[in-house]
């Protein structure tokens, strides 16, 4: 089984992050996401992940979501300090894999 949210200290991918397009992707504690991909403030897709050790696998549920988007995508990370960088595992989703591949900085 894989469990959407296990107990104890926050995950090290909870936070504001974003990458050098300006995106921003608002990972909460609660196994959900929001992305800003317009960078107008306003949330452009959302949906869920679930964490096993260093991989994250995101499930897109609403908002921006072409075709191939509807899988889900698998990612190692790593978090380095304000640094967290995401290797593929496995996503249909051009989209989805331009942005989380470019490397992100917790916000201030």
């Amino acid at each position: 089984g894989c469990a959407w949210w296990s107990h104890g200290r926050p995950s090290p991918v909870v936070g504001s992050w974003t990458n050098r397009t300006g995106t921003v992707w608002m990972i909460k504690e609660d196994g959900t996401f929001d992305v800003d991909l317009r960078r107008d403030g306003k949330r452009d897709a959302w949906g869920t992940y679930a964490i096993a050790g260093d991989t994250i696998t995101l499930r897109g549920s609403g908002g921006i979501m072409p075709k191939d988007c509807r899988g889900d995508g698998v990612y190692r990370f790593k978090r380095t300090g304000p640094e967290l960088t995401f290797t593929l595992v496995s996503d249909q989703c051009k989209l989805r894999r331009a942005n989380v591949l470019l490397g992100w900085r917790l916000k201030r």
